[in-house]
């Protein structure tokens, strides 16, 4: 067997508490509701990974979308009608269903982080986070394809595009 055909297991490890029990009310980036809060519960064994991290503003957290019983090659996103391969577009219908999201963290107490820009449904496994360090993750001249149209002038769009 080669590596690309072997399986990959992981294993959370925490869950991620938030307000949002419905796929529909989440937003579709959390930085655009900045007021809503959410929890990752780590689990015991993690705990000592969360040293210095409160040194940060912001994390990235790389979940799993539990919810999500497909995939496709193709999809709609919630600021278009029109269909965009998988690979540009973050829905969680992907072949591995990887989700990854930065967050706001408030503050962190015992084997729980406090953070705001939620964009997650209650309840999905967590399975990394990493500190978000502008340094390295901050880009300059950066296009973001099909996107970019739905932000022109600044505007935040809250509606599919007529």
């Amino acid at each position: 067997m080669t590596m690309e055909d072997e399986i990959i297991k992981m294993k959370p490890i925490g869950v991620i508490h938030s307000p949002y029990k419905k796929n529909e009310n989440i937003p579709i980036q959390g930085r655009f509701k900045n007021n809503v809060e959410a929890w990752v519960e780590l689990k015991k064994e993690y705990v000592k990974g969360l040293k210095d991290l409160d040194g940060f503003s912001h994390a990235i957290l790389i979940y799993y979308f539990h919810e999500s019983t497909k995939e496709e090659l193709e999809g709609k996103p919630f600021l278009e009608k029109n269909k965009h391969g998988i690979f540009a577009i973050r829905s969680p219908h992907r072949p591995n269903h990887i989700g990854i999201s930065t967050v706001k963290i408030k503050n962190i107490k015992e084997n729980k982080i406090y953070f705001t820009q939620v964009d997650m449904i209650d309840g999905t496994p967590l399975l990394d986070i990493k500190p978000y360090v502008k340094y390295f993750d901050n880009r300059e001249n950066v296009v973001s394809g099909w996107i970019d149209k739905h932000f022109k002038n600044g505007k935040i769009p809250n509606e599919l595009d007529p």
